[in-house]
């Protein structure tokens, strides 16, 4: 049996397909947490309640966390994923929140008292989990895996240098890229070939499924941002490749580097430096090389043909 996931994230459309995926494939989550990202944590909370409740999955407990960044201020990304942050689709209002506690009190509780270390798929800014370290340093003994989707190597995705989650909250990233977490970073890089193009679009909608038609619509807004700003013929499913990974690593190809962030600079920040050319022994960081795409998009099929 693998190890348990807990699911950090800012939904976001990709959050939303992310989780949908997860569910389909029936993967062990413990528990959602959510943090502030894509829009605010007054949307992010309640959009993840959401997703839950469309796809049957109200046992699992969802908890709100950090509202802001540790020290910038808050940036979103609602030109991509729409004032509600899941726009294309047309969710009921939430269900009640099934727990009051706070995201980062139940990574803690969560992580020291489970029987076993557990994973955790990182899927927005990393507020919540750096918190959580700064807090109880020990519980980095207790993850298992770290899998974050964020960083570039080559063309951010907020700035020229930068990837939105890490930019969002590079103090948090830089914390938690340093705690010697057994962790494999899934970049911009790999996930802008990770493509809705119009066939794929077509054969999710295909599904015929109140599920894949939600995804549908999402992921036809969401595409129009990427067509406008880099010309792509889809939108990129980036957080969907976390769990993608915790599912079927073998799609993914990865190497053992160095991986710093910057946090600093006028025009950098944000940017995750990866020692591509260094020996990488002493990381405990997998970077993402490369990903069997259709592989991912079969799987994400397989998934959304699960729900009734």
């Amino acid at each position: 049996m693998a190890s348990p996931i807990i699911i950090d994230c800012d939904p976001g459309v990709d959050d939303a397909i992310a989780l949908l995926l997860a569910f389909g494939l029936d993967l062990p989550v413990a528990g959602i947490t959510t943090v502030a990202g894509n829009v605010p944590l007054s949307l992010t909370y309640p959009n993840a309640r959401k997703i839950c409740a469309l796809a049957s999955r109200t046992d699992i407990p969802v908890f709100e966390g950090c509202p802001r960044p540790l020290i910038r201020p808050l940036a979103t990304a609602e030109e991509v994923h729409g004032a509600s942050g899941l726009q294309g689709a047309n969710f009921p209002a939430p269900p009640p929140p099934n727990t009051s506690q706070h995201s980062v009190n139940f990574l803690i509780q969560q992580l020291l008292n489970a029987d076993e270390p557990m994973r955790i798929a990182a899927l927005g800014p990393l507020t919540n989990l750096a918190v959580a370290i700064i807090q109880c340093p020990q519980i980095v003994d207790h993850i298992d895996q770290l899998v974050i989707m964020g960083g570039a190597m080559g063309q951010g995705n907020i700035t020229p240098a930068a990837e939105f989650n890490i930019y969002v909250d590079p103090h948090a990233a830089h914390v938690v890229l340093s705690a010697n977490i057994p962790t494999t970073l899934i970049t911009l890089d790999v996930t802008h070939t990770v493509l809705t193009t119009p066939e794929r679009l077509s054969d999710i909608r295909a599904v015929g499924n109140q599920v894949s038609a939600a995804a549908a619509g999402m992921l036809s807004f969401y595409g129009q941002n990427d067509l406008a700003r880099y010309g792509l013929p889809g939108a990129p499913l980036h957080d969907p490749c976390v769990l993608a990974y915790l599912y079927k690593p073998e799609l993914f190809t990865t190497r053992e580097v160095a991986v710093s962030v910057e946090m600093t600079g006028e025009h950098t920040l944000g940017r995750t430096v990866v020692d591509w050319y260094g020996n990488g022994q002493n990381s405990t960081i997998q970077v993402a090389e490369s990903i069997d795409t259709n592989g991912v998009y079969q799987l994400l099929i397989e998934a959304l043909s699960c729900f009734s």
